[in-house]
């Protein structure tokens, strides 16, 4: 029997499965990695750790899962969180740690930026909005307050890019990846000029590009040795997580969007063309010539709810924290649409998409004295549901969208699918198996191997397995609140950067 391996690099743990030539989910397994926070705006992560964690995750599933079985892997292939940055030496050992998607710290180099002539000319080549989250304005960051480190390192690469070099010893990355960067030029698929002239690098310090469908070469021999591989086992670079899980959601059709909710999130569509926004909310990546995946990001998605479960959740019981998020759940199901006028901004970690704010915080807003703590827990997930909304409802200004997939962590829980359905007004499919990006990676593989002509038939053999229908009634209640939570997210701006700045020490 044979079977294709997938390594997603999240946000916060690598997960790898294991899918048969059909597509069958045969095996799977996960580790997870922290993420440090040594000062505000800051969002790091150890790539030795990661690493580690990944070969760990990688060898016992093969070791205990797939070898007793007799599988023979045919091919792995890698997709990973995009915006990660890691500055290494000429030796490729990492100079400090991988500053993540979530670090805010370039926020005075992405406002000259966007405020001066050729910001808006950058967007428009590359399809990266301007903000701290892109590895164009931490290259930056880093030029201007870590010249050390800027100086010293000889490239600048993705955590999958770390990791594929560790693993066949290549410096590569994918263009759909680095059109996630604010660096590729996505019609001309060369890194942009006037994008490294800003970063103060060439392109020479940069990883080499090629296609989603390209192998780096083969495993190293000693990886080769512990793994129990072959030599002739394709690695196969891959793409983005995003973009996969658009793939892997069966979303190939102009009228029909995908929600993905994990620690972040994002509402994407794909298209054949570049979706043009004169204020610049949303990304365009690239995954092929031709082919877009657009749409707009949220920092603040299930990362949210898990930092409530442990701030707020019942621990007098030894309980893991998804029992706990369990329980809040059945809490917030007992409080009827609209937590009784109570609103969340959930900008925990700023946010992009689409006020691409790094300032934001969170907030309560509406409190009175007969809210309770399931009102709390009802109006949190409301929350973050407003955020997506509001991605999903600016889309519409440019595409017509009929219907959502959805998929993430989000996407197990019934009772946030329907308050999805209920708040966009819109049918919700879900999908059979929850993790879209790692069956896009599948998908990918195996238009490669032939068993799909191209990635549109390839998303079309996507089984559906529920469609939720909105609720009429609780969709009237939260457009109502909607249009508050909207007002609210914008009127606060100056008052966000207020308290940014008290946090920074700046008076």
């Amino acid at each position: 029997m044979e079977c294709i391996i997938t390594i997603e690099l999240g946000t916060n743990a690598v997960r790898v499965f294991a899918f048969d030539l059909a597509g069958n989910v045969v095996a799977s397994s996960k580790g997870s990695y922290p993420t440090f926070h040594s000062q505000p705006d800051y969002s790091e992560q150890d790539p030795e750790q990661i690493f580690i964690t990944m070969l760990y995750v990688l060898k016992n599933l093969i070791t205990e899962k797939l070898h007793p079985k007799k599988y023979d892997i045919r091919s792995i292939c890698f997709l990973a969180s995009m915006h990660s940055l890691l500055a290494i030496d000429k030796h490729g050992v990492p100079l400090g740690n991988l500053i993540t998607w979530a670090d805010n710290r370039g926020k005075r180099e992405a406002n000259d930026l966007k405020n001066s002539d050729f910001g808006k000319v950058i967007y428009n080549a590359t399809g990266t909005p301007i903000h701290p989250m892109s590895p164009l304005v931490k290259i930056a960051w880093l030029k201007n307050h870590d010249p050390e480190r800027f100086n010293k390192a000889y490239k600048f690469l993705s955590m999958k890019s770390y990791i594929v070099q560790q693993l066949t010893g290549e410096y590569v990355i994918d263009y759909s990846l680095a059109s996630a960067t604010g660096l590729l030029n996505i019609h001309t698929i060369a890194w942009e000029s006037q994008s490294l002239d800003f970063a103060g690098i060439t392109s020479e310090r940069l990883p080499q590009l090629m296609s989603v469908f390209s192998s780096p070469g083969k495993l190293r021999k000693e990886f080769q040795t512990s793994l129990g591989l072959s030599p002739d086992t394709r690695i196969m670079i891959g793409s983005s997580d995003g973009c996969m899980a658009t793939l892997g959601a069966g979303i190939w059709r102009e009228d029909k969007a995908t929600v993905t909710i994990e620690d972040s999130g994002a509402v994407r569509i794909v298209g054949k063309e570049v979706l043009k926004d004169e204020k610049q909310r949303f990304f365009n990546y690239l995954i092929t010539n031709n082919c877009y995946v657009s749409g707009g990001p949220t920092n603040n998605g299930g990362v949210v709810f898990e930092w409530f479960a442990k701030q707020f959740g019942d621990f007098s019981v030894p309980f893991d924290t998804e029992q706990i998020i369990e329980g809040l759940i059945r809490d917030a199901s007992n409080v009827s649409a609209g937590s009784n006028g109570l609103l969340y901004l959930p900008y925990l970690l700023g946010e992009r998409a689409p006020l691409w704010n790094a300032n934001a915080r969170g907030s309560y807003f509406g409190i009175n004295i007969k809210h309770e703590r399931s009102h709390f827990i009802r109006a949190t997930i409301e929350g973050i549901l407003y955020e997506i909304y509001s991605i999903g409802k600016i889309l519409q200004e440019h595409r017509e969208i009929n219907s959502l997939s959805v998929n993430g962590s989000f996407a197990t829980i019934p009772f946030c699918t329907q308050l999805m359905a209920d708040i966009f007004n819109k049918p919700v499919h879900t999908v059979a198996n929850f993790s879209s990006a790692a069956r896009g990676a599948f998908l990918l593989n195996a238009i490669d191997m032939g068993i799909y002509p191209n990635l549109e038939a390839a998303a079309g053999s996507t089984p559906f397995q529920e469609t939720i229908q909105p609720r009429q009634q609780d969709h009237q209640v939260y457009a109502r609140y909607f249009k508050i939570f909207e007002k609210l997210s914008v009127k606060l701006e100056e008052e966000f950067e207020e308290i940014a700045n008290l946090q920074q020490g700046v008076e």
